[in-house]
């Protein structure tokens, strides 16, 4: 035989198994049974989300600045619109308003479970007030939407917590397990010392308490539909993890005098060089475990004639890094990203700057430390002079496993409730409360269970915050189911 037949014949095969193993390459069975019909209340819910949005609940990194009598009328508000919680469940404020709530199980024996939310939100950016299609703070349901500063982040989903606790013990149900729900004061304020959630945390730990699992709020139902790749599909991202969040100032002195006779290059100049040897030397990139397996369950999803491609992903993954390392919004799940976000220099235009300074912003990746940040700066920026300084800094979470109980009934769920969803895990970008219970929880989970389309998550801290109407059901329906589940033995 020819050795081009031969070839020939090789290449055929080759091309005949990756068929055969793109035919198989598909998304894993999960056993999901059909959930039972639920009572809810989205009628209530929307009411009491309207309620609670009109409540300014504000929070600044000065706690002085703070009105806490917004946040004395949002727990009495609790009390009103939910008087089974307030009847079975102990309630303990945690100074200055943090709320612990307290379900007893019929089973001393187990570890509870905590369901976290905070109850602050961001202020409305001065001056853009008159942008807003509905007063931001006046919670107008349209019937399509309901409008309003922490309509996404996160009185929704506080609201959706407690009206699924309300709606339990209207139907009766007791838990087996212990069940917490722990509300900060303070979550938006990123890297403070002051730190609600920690206080909370503490709190229990100096109680004896270990939790078996703490879901706070992270992923989303996300609409996904590429024509040809991946037809009306939803990504249900469960957060295993989240990154560290780190302001460094780098600073450089200078002589400084009268603009007039300035030298070569000012402090400014020389601060530029800085900023580029920082953005010329970006962290070192890696696709870990979670990715592989996001980008994995993905790819199993996808059409056939895409399968022919991604049921080869492992060759492809030194392919893969390569490009997103080219797409920021991509990058950022790869690596510590590097952010100059600010600059200070001469107070006029006349004046020679003697210091000049950058912000700079750092989101690290689980395992890098705000030391190992320091190191970096100094290692890749060539002017040895600089001055590094840490503003504030908290650091990236631990990974919680993917094989625990309560992640099996959280992606279990989601699959009840959309069979067409791609559940995997992933890194959360941005910082929750739920970072701080590590020190008494392993499983700790980021999932929050509304569908929303990335352009409404946009609005979450913007103008225009507003959430559908139409995913309040499913949303009610995933905490009955996940509370009575994850609070069994």
């Amino acid at each position: 035989m020819k050795k081009s037949n031969i070839v020939l014949g090789a290449l055929g095969a080759a091309a005949v198994g990756n068929a055969v193993h793109a035919a198989f390459y598909r998304p894993k069975k999960m056993q999901a049974p059909p959930l039972q019909k639920e009572q809810v209340h989205v009628d209530r819910y929307r009411k009491h989300l309207t309620s609670a949005i009109q409540i300014k609940t504000i929070s600044h990194r000065d706690p002085d600045q703070v009105d806490w009598n917004e946040f004395k009328k949002l727990r009495d508000f609790f009390d009103e619109a939910y008087p089974l919680v307030k009847e079975h469940l102990t309630r303990e404020i945690v100074p200055p308003s943090n709320l612990v709530y307290h379900w007893k199980g019929t089973r001393s024996d187990l570890d509870p479970i905590a369901l976290l939310g905070h109850q602050d939100v961001v202020p409305v950016s001065r001056g853009t007030e008159g942008d807003w299609k509905h007063p931001p703070f006046e919670g107008f349901d349209d019937g399509e939407f309901i409008w309003g500063r922490g309509a996404l982040d996160m009185k929704n989903h506080v609201i959706c917590v407690l009206e699924a606790v309300e709606s339990l013990l209207e139907d009766g149900y007791q838990p087996e397990r212990d069940v917490y729900l722990l509300f900060g004061d303070n979550e938006e304020i990123v890297a403070n010392d002051q730190n609600g959630a920690h206080d909370i945390m503490d709190y229990l730990r100096k109680k004896g308490i270990h939790l078996d699992a703490v879901l706070d709020e992270g992923g989303a139902m996300l609409p996904v539909h590429v024509p040809g790749v991946l037809n009306n599909k939803y990504l249900a991202g469960i957060g295993i993890a989240e990154k560290g969040f780190t302001d460094i100032e780098i600073a450089v002195n200078a002589k400084g005098g009268h603009s007039s006779q300035p030298p070569k290059h000012s402090a400014v100049g020389i601060l530029a060089d800085v900023i580029k040897d920082l953005e010329n030397h970006q962290f070192k990139a890696s696709l870990s475990g979670h990715m592989k397996s996001l980008i994995d369950s993905v790819g199993r999803s996808c059409t056939y004639p895409i399968r022919l491609i991604t049921c080869n992903l492992p060759l492809l993954y030194p392919l893969l890094l390569q490009v997103a390392k080219q797409i920021p919004p991509a990058a950022c799940m790869v690596r510590t990203t590097t952010g100059v976000t600010m600059t200070q220099g001469s107070p006029q235009s006349n004046v020679l700057p003697q210091r000049a300074s950058i912000t700079v912003n750092f989101r690290a990746m689980p395992g890098v430390s705000t030391e190992d940040i320091v190191r970096h700066i100094k290692k890749v920026v060539r002017n040895k002079k600089i001055e590094v300084n840490v503003l504030n800094s908290k650091e990236a979470s631990s990974f919680s496993p993917t094989d625990s109980r309560a992640f099996n009934i959280i992606a279990r769920i989601c699959k009840q409730i959309e069979p067409n969803a791609i559940v995997a895990p992933f890194l959360v970008m941005g910082g929750t409360d739920a970072c701080n219970y590590e020190p008494i929880c392993e499983n700790i989970y980021r999932y929050a269970p509304f569908r929303a389309s990335t352009e409404l998550l946009l609005c979450t801290h913007g103008t225009n915050e507003r959430i559908p109407i139409s995913c309040m059901e499913d949303a009610l329906i995933f905490f009955k189911n996940y509370i009575r589940d994850c609070s069994a033995e």
